[in-house]
């Protein structure tokens, strides 16, 4: 179901043929974690057009085969602005690819929407960080197998653990920036 609003927020944009839409996700919008195939785009291009949310025009190519290039309807319109302003709720996981489609094809609407992402993002987020990123590891081994070493394995895991908490406080910085400056840019 993302996949029809990363499509309809592109279409929002401009006009795509199905092989463009695919190039802009492994382009520009490759940071954002959502990785899918051509022939997934055509199936839900084929499911947008059933639902009346998108239509194609064809369009001739002197080399290869005609291309459908595809445009949003009202239908398709009323869909992304109903899914965008729809309230967030952010995932357990953090850095979740569902926050950034909601901020980018979301938040590219209206300024007020990209500012609420974020906000239910940083509250989330603050909500369930440990304050130390403290972790206490020392009675959970019984080492089953003679190869593991429990003092080797409780720095393993301790040191998997800074990776997540530091990737997770930057994280944090990044959204407490980003609504700053997202509040800033609707003032001014």
């Amino acid at each position: 179901m993302q996949l029809d609003f990363v499509i309809l927020g592109l279409l929002a944009m401009r006009r795509f043929s199905g092989y463009d839409l695919r190039k802009w996700m492994d382009g520009p919008l490759k940071y954002i974690g959502y990785g899918v195939q051509l022939p997934q785009i055509y199936r839900r291009l084929a499911k947008l057009v059933e639902r009346g949310w998108v239509e194609f025009d064809i369009d001739a190519r002197d080399r290869g085969p005609d291309a459908k290039v595809y445009r949003m309807t009202d239908a398709g319109r009323e869909a992304l602005l109903e899914w965008a302003r729809s309230p967030f709720e952010p995932a357990a996981r953090p850095m979740d690819s569902d926050f950034l489609i909601r901020f980018v094809f979301g938040g590219q609407l209206h300024p007020d929407i990209a500012i609420a992402v974020v906000r239910a993002e940083l509250e989330y987020r603050m909500a369930h960080v440990s304050p130390m990123g403290v972790l206490d590891l020392s009675d959970h081994y019984e080492p089953q197998i003679p190869e593991l070493d429990p003092a080797w394995a409780r720095e393993v895991h301790l040191l998997a653990h800074e990776h997540g908490y530091a990737s997770t406080a930057a994280y944090i910085a990044w959204l407490k920036l980003t609504l700053q400056r997202l509040e800033l840019r609707r003032q001014g």
